[in-house]
């Protein structure tokens, strides 16, 4: 499910303004929507970058802008937001949640 054009309005001012070259040159850069939807899909899913669909960008272009988001602070922004809309209107419930985790099998000891 991608976002709707409430939340849209809601988020886009948290997202910077892309830059441009000075000299023209270059593409330009994809959506940000189309990205951010992109980068909630696998968020969501847990899916592989290279599984997302191809009704979004290229998955290296979802990534890239997710690694600059991630270390900007923007992604953290934009999560808050979302769960706190959530939280206001009653649809999130934080009373139970789950953590996903690794599974790493332990080092066998020195036998005796």
């Amino acid at each position: 499910m991608d976002l709707t054009d409430e939340q849209w309005a809601v988020l886009e001012p948290l997202l910077s303004k892309l830059p441009r070259r000075m000299d023209g040159r270059g593409r330009p850069w994809r959506d940000s929507r189309q990205v951010l939807n992109g980068v909630l899909w696998v968020l969501r899913t847990g899916a592989p970058w290279r599984d997302l669909p191809k009704y979004y960008p290229p998955y290296q272009t979802c990534h890239r802008r997710f690694q600059r988001w991630v270390l900007d602070g923007t992604l953290k922004r934009v999560l808050t937001t979302l769960a706190e809309k959530l939280r206001q209107r009653g649809e999130l419930d934080l009373s139970e949640y789950f953590v996903d985790g690794t599974f790493v099998g332990a080092k066998k000891g020195e036998e005796p």
